[in-house]
């Protein structure tokens, strides 16, 4: 009996040592320094050089770096209100418009990140879920419009290259939804990515 206990204790010990290391030894390839705003005559913009993306932040907008998914940026009205728990938007919003954006730097096609993102909002009372291929600035892209008890409505566009893809997704107060989801389509049009 107390041999067993030992053997079990041992290998609980490796188990945990070995994925205390993992996770210290795993690779974090983006973070919120790879996103440097500048200011311009033509606006002020985000940019991210490692990842090849740049993006024009909507007139009397803020942005800020966030660090979620190694490196995030949430781009909102002034006059947004809803919760800010660890310098993140948790949605439902109150009022006004919120925009997170984030590369996730793993290699995926449209339908793994289709069953992840059902993954994900099975915790989140989703109420409403589609899922459609749509074209922006001559790039395919997956479009997720959904509603849920938890974070309010929302879009989000996913874009593929390489080995990493990119989210951007809009979130909205419930009397603000035409508002935001013009701003947001205005947005995606000045979203570059370098091939």
């Amino acid at each position: 009996m107390k041999k067993k206990i030992v053997i079990s204790i041992v290998v609980i010990l490796i188990l945990v040592g070995g994925g205390f290391f993992w996770w210290q030894g795993r690779e974090i390839k983006g973070s919120p320094e790879d996103y440097v705003i500048r200011e311009t005559p033509e606006g002020k913009f985000v940019e991210n050089k490692k990842a090849g993306l740049t993006v024009k932040v909507p007139e009397g907008w803020i942005e800020k770096k966030i660090e979620f998914l190694e490196g995030s940026i949430a781009i909102y009205t002034s006059d947004m209100e809803g919760k800010l728990e660890d310098e993140m938007i948790k949605p439902p919003l109150k009022k006004g418009c919120a925009i997170e954006g984030a590369v996730v730097y793993k290699q995926m096609n449209f339908d793994e990140i289709k069953e992840e993102i059902k993954k994900f909002h099975a915790v989140f009372g989703i109420t409403s879920e589609e899922f459609e291929m749509i074209t922006i600035n001559n790039r395919q892209v997956l479009k997720n419009t959904f509603d849920s008890k938890f974070l309010g409505p929302s879009i989000g566009i996913y874009l593929l290259n390489k080995n990493k893809f990119y989210n951007f997704s809009i979130y909205w107060a419930p009397e603000e939804k035409e508002k935001c989801v013009q701003e947001f389509d205005k947005f995606l049009e000045t979203v570059s990515i370098k091939p």
